[in-house]
């Protein structure tokens, strides 16, 4: 049983930053056995598969439009990983989630993942 919860989200400006973050909880959780993905759904759209971070650390890119400018870190002391978003566009406008599996970053096909967060708005507007 894990839960995460996605937070950091806001309001910011055409070329802003802004870091999500995504902790998880639960009985024995760790980064270690788990990986985490970034998703992100914009109005009228399906669910998009961002960036990966599986439990040895090792980074997976799904998303060519966010390449350069977003990228993922974490802190195992805090069972917490970070969306770096930067030079942050208008189509970039969307509810940001996180998602995990045990094992590795294999897919970016949001039913491959178990569990979920609700979600954060990020809004990119002048």
């Amino acid at each position: 049983e894990v839960q995460l919860q996605a937070s950091g989200g806001g309001l910011v400006e055409p070329g802003g930053s802004l870091r999500l973050s995504c902790e998880g909880s639960g009985f024995g959780f760790t980064l270690d056995d788990y990986s985490i993905e970034w998703f992100r759904q914009a109005p009228g759209k399906d669910l998009e598969g961002l960036l990966c971070i599986a439990g040895d650390e090792g980074i997976t890119l799904w998303s060519e439009s966010v390449k350069g400018r977003f990228s993922l870190s974490n802190d195992t002391a805090k069972n917490t990983v970070y969306l770096q978003m930067d030079n942050l566009k208008p189509e970039d406008t969307a509810v940001d989630y996180c998602a995990a599996e045990e094992g590795g970053c294999y897919s970016d096909v949001p039913s491959d993942f178990t569990s979920w967060g609700r979600g954060t708005q990020v809004t990119v507007s002048s």
